[in-house]
């Protein structure tokens, strides 16, 4: 899950969070220009937190990397189930 703990992913492939705020570089970023953004081995300038990526293969090996859609992903069908185990398990802390 994005933004648990410190070992979590940094390169998610996702376009809103991999291009810088426009808070930061008010500049237009053209299409073109998003490669500059995409192809970079830096962390995502924006985390999703609580995003779930597609993870591990089937040798359980993560490659953390932006260009590796097929794990880094973020999907909302993995995140879907999660959010109602994890809303019932908040109300268990009230």
């Amino acid at each position: 899950m994005v933004g648990l703990g410190s070992n979590y992913p940094k390169q998610v492939h996702h376009r809103g969070a991999s291009i810088v705020s426009i808070k930061i570089n008010p500049e237009p970023v053209t299409c073109l220009g998003g490669f500059l953004y995409f192809n970079s081995s830096e962390p995502n300038p924006n985390v999703l937190d609580g995003a779930v990526v597609s993870g591990p293969d089937e040798n359980d090996n993560f490659y953390d990397l932006r260009s590796n859609y097929e794990q880094a992903e973020p999907t909302t069908v993995t995140t879907a189930p999660l959010v109602g185990i994890l809303a019932k398990l908040a109300l268990s802390f009230k």
